[in-house]
C-alpha cells in the first residue's frame, strides 16, 4: 500500500485539505511542505519534503516538538512551529486528534474504522508520563489499527481470488502493509492484477487506496 496510514487519517478525520490532496493525485508530502513552509509546489526542496514527511508521520504517532526536533536535528522552537503550521493547515486532523483523546478518556478505549477496540488503561494512570503515553496510543491506534484491518481483509480476499483463478500461486506472507505471493514467472502479470484489484478495493474510503505492485525472483528485487 502507498501511504495507507495517511489515507486512513484523511478518511477518518474528514480533513478537506488532505482529502483534496489525495484525490488530485498530489504528493502528500509535497502538499504538506507547501503548507508548513508557505511555498509553491515547484519551490519545495528535497530537504523540505523530508521534513514534511517526518511531520506527517510524526503527527500519526503523537510526536511532540521534543521528539521532532531530535529526529530532524532542529531546535524545539522550529519543531513546534512546524507542528503548529501543520495543525492550522489541517484543521480537521487537529479536531479529530483532540476528539479521539477525549473519547478514549471517557470510554477507556479507542476503536478502528471496523469497530475493533483497543483498551488504554494508561489514560487514567496517576503518573503524567504514563498518561501522556496513553494519549499517544489513543491518537495512533485507530489509524494503525484500521490499516491493519484493511491489510487483513485484503489478505483474505487475495487468497480467495487466487484460489478461484486456478493460477499456480500462493500467498506467503503479510509484512506490515505488504503482501508477498509466490508463483511461476508466467503467472506473475495475472497475479499482480488480482492482488492490486483486491487490495485497492478491500474497503471504501473517501480517498483512493493505492497499491504499488512489483514482481521479481526475490522479495528484495520487488523493492
Amino acid at each position: 500500500y502507498s501511504q495507507i496510514e495517511l489515507r486512513v487519517l484523511a478518511h477518518v478525520s474528514g480533513d478537506d485539505n488532505m482529502i483534496d490532496a489525495f484525490l488530485s493525485g498530489e504528493d502528500i508530502h509535497t502538499a504538506t511542505s507547501c503548507r508548513i513552509f508557505g511555498v509553491a509546489p515547484d519551490e519545495v526542496t528535497v530537504e523540505m519534503r523530508k521534513r514534511a514527511k517526518a511531520v506527517n508521520f510524526g503527527i500519526l504517532y503523537g510526536m511532540g516538538d521534543f521528539s521532532l526536533s531530535d529526529d530532524l536535528h532542529i531546535s524545539r522552537a522550529q519543531a513546534k512551529e512546524y507542528i503548529e503550521n501543520y495543525l492550522s493547515s489541517y484543521k480537521g486532523i487537529e479536531k479529530y486528534l483532540e476528539d479521539t483523546i477525549e473519547s478514549a478518556k471517557a470510554d477507556g478505549y479507542t476503536t478502528t474504522m471496523l469497530s475493533r477496540r483497543r483498551y488504554i488503561p494508561e489514560l487514567s494512570a496517576p503518573n503524567k508520563m504514563v498518561r501522556n503515553f496513553g494519549e499517544r496510543v489513543a491518537r495512533n491506534s485507530p489509524i494503525q489499527g484500521t490499516s491493519a484491518d484493511i491489510i487483513k481483509i485484503a489478505m483474505i480476499n487475495v487468497d480467495k481470488k487466487l484460489k478461484e483463478s486456478g493460477l499456480d500461486a500462493r500467498l506467503l506472507l503479510q509484512v506490515h502493509d505488504e503482501l508477498l505471493v509466490e508463483c511461476p514467472r508466467e503467472h506473475a502479470r495475472a497475479v499482480l492484477e488480482i492482488m492490486k484489484n483486491e487490495m485497492e478495493n478491500a474497503v471504501k474510503l473517501d480517498v483512493p487506496l493505492k497499491v504499488e505492485a512489483q514482481s521479481g525472483e526475490t522479495w528484495y528485487e520487488c523493492h
